[in-house]
């Protein structure tokens, strides 16, 4: 279920959806393949994120396809990745061959561990994966320094922080080589489904163009007639990765109250912030970088489970969302990392989304004299 609904529980996330009224003319225009809403989509993306080399694809995988073929790393390259991560952010490497090296992570954060990441690096190493656990954000700037000190890209993997804040300068435009964002129905802005990639290198971004086309150069593609040319040769390798106009139409529409429902978010967290600020079993993730996204709450606790069932019997769909995935043979090699076994052993999430009514709960939690 989209929002981890069970019974009456106030869900962990929920998809937002506005009003679409161009919805049926678009549907009946006879063009749903990539165009208008695509192109208008991707300028508004390129304001909000305050860069230009930006393009969207049809799916949070295809995102991930197109950096890789576009940095060139090529099957049996080694990527150190968290292991502290959706599936979505991890399978497509393995996918394509590479060799997944697991990163301990930060307990306080659940982010990867700078200094482990940097004695993880070899020879084969192409790639740093740096995945912004849950919306809250990792160790930007040293991770990049490592990046640039040895000659390696940093891929920030933005699944769940579209909106996030890092020291001033949000997720996407902070200096790193590339930013993937997921755009899938529960996300802070959704497009149904779909992705977006943000390269630092414009030279690599025209190249990305290309290669979420099938390696096609539309500008040449076609002749007066519109026949297909037999002139433009096709040098490199793509892919069908184009989001079409439905799917980008709904995207553009989330911007209209975007910064009121991140607003609310963050409004909601402090609540929960300072309702828990006695507690002495529940602590708050403390984010001293930048300002999260709260597309969850994230709390700590010293016994997960009875934590999650707590917050369930107080109506709160409360859950650890993702199990560390170097426990999965796929994989290979199931590493001992004591940052992700401590993180992972006492993290769960509490809702914090726009739909939350925090002062209602409050004034529940408090008139019944609940213990937290």
């Amino acid at each position: 279920m989209d929002g981890l609904e069970a019974g009456n529980l106030i869900p962990l996330y929920k998809p937002y959806i506005p009003q679409l009224p161009e919805l049926d003319a678009i549907l009946h225009s006879g063009q749903l393949a990539a165009g208008k809403y695509t192109n208008e989509f991707e300028n508004e993306l390129q304001r909000y994120i305050g860069h230009k080399n930006i393009l969207t694809t049809n799916t949070f995988n295809t995102a991930i396809s197109v950096v890789i073929s576009t940095l060139g790393i090529e099957h049996g390259d080694e990527v150190i990745v968290s292991p502290m991560a959706c599936l979505a952010s991890t399978q497509p490497y393995t996918a394509a061959g590479l060799k997944v090296v697991w990163a301990d992570v930060d307990p306080n954060t659940g982010t990867i561990d700078p200094c482990f990441v940097e004695r993880s690096i070899t020879t084969k190493t192409k790639a740093i994966i740096h995945n912004h656990f849950c919306g809250y954000p990792g160790y930007i700037d040293e991770i990049n320094a490592i990046g640039k000190k040895y000659g390696i890209h940093v891929i920030d993997d933005g699944i769940e922080c579209f909106g996030t804040s890092y020291k001033g300068r949000m997720i996407g435009n902070c200096g790193t080589d590339v930013t993937v964002f997921s755009f899938n129905p529960v996300r802070v802005l959704t497009t149904v489904d779909g992705g977006a990639a943000i390269f630092n290198n414009g030279k690599l971004y025209k190249k990305s163009i290309l290669v979420r086309d099938c390696g096609i150069d539309r500008s040449i593609f076609r002749d007066e007639l519109g026949e297909i040319d037999p002139a433009c040769d096709i040098k490199i390798q793509g892919y069908s990765a184009t989001p079409n106009n439905v799917n980008a139409y709904i995207g553009l529409r989330q911007f209209e109250d975007l910064e009121w429902r991140l607003k609310r978010q963050r409004k909601n967290a402090k609540k929960w912030e300072d309702l828990l600020s006695g507690s002495s079993r529940y602590k708050p993730i403390r984010c001293i970088n930048g300002e999260p996204n709260f597309w969850i709450f994230g709390i700590f606790s010293d016994n997960k489970r009875a934590c999650i069932k707590k917050f369930r019997d107080l109506g709160y769909y409360a859950s650890g969302v993702h199990i560390n995935n170097n426990i999965y043979s796929i994989f290979g090699k199931r590493d001992t990392l004591p940052g992700v076994k401590e993180f992972y052993n006492s993290f769960v999430a509490i809702p914090c989304g726009w739909w939350v009514d925090m002062e209602a709960k409050i004034e529940e939690i408090k008139k019944e004299g609940i213990d937290l």
